[in-house]
């Protein structure tokens, strides 16, 4: 999948996303909103059981949780990770939340499994809050788009953004 900024090709066809309200960058940083240049695999996924099925996938899929965060403290040392916790100190964003951004959410291989303090957390690929909204540096499609994405996606599939 090829990612510019008001758009994605994949598998012959042209899908509108959204990306960072920063733009993309050669040089990411933890909250500068902006959405990495490179080449991505997606490593695994997660869906919101209560309020859909798991699409067909290549990818491994688990239901999220009510306690699944993902910590966005640089001090922590589960720094860009899955963290499950009813409360949780550190800095982090709540992986079920009310609005649907989430109810299918694709994890990146930017930044992780091995993250590197303050170069980004939670670079995912989810759905989007309406057409082309900038989300906070991760790529967002229609919610129907993204599930065609994964019904698609193969293990060696990349995402290139440039």
């Amino acid at each position: 999948m090829i990612v510019t900024r008001w758009g994605a090709r994949f598998m012959g066809r042209q899908i509108p996303c959204a990306i960072g309200r920063g733009g993309m960058t050669d040089d990411k940083r933890e909250g500068d909103g902006a959405t990495p240049r490179g080449v991505w695999l997606l490593a695994a996924g997660m869906y919101r059981a209560d309020r859909r099925t798991a699409p067909a996938s290549a990818l491994p899929l688990r239901p999220i949780g009510p306690q699944d965060r993902w910590s966005d403290d640089i001090e922590d040392p589960n720094y860009n990770h899955l963290v499950r916790a009813h409360r949780y100190a550190p800095s982090h964003e709540n992986l079920r939340m009310g609005p649907p951004l989430y109810d299918l959410l694709l994890i990146s291989d930017w930044n992780w499994p091995v993250a590197k303090p303050g170069k980004g957390s939670a670079l995912f690929v989810h759905n989007w809050r309406r057409p082309r909204y900038p989300t906070a540096g991760c790529i967002a499609f229609a919610p129907r788009d993204l599930t065609w994405i994964l019904t698609q996606w193969q293990i060696d599939s990349r995402i290139h953004v440039r």
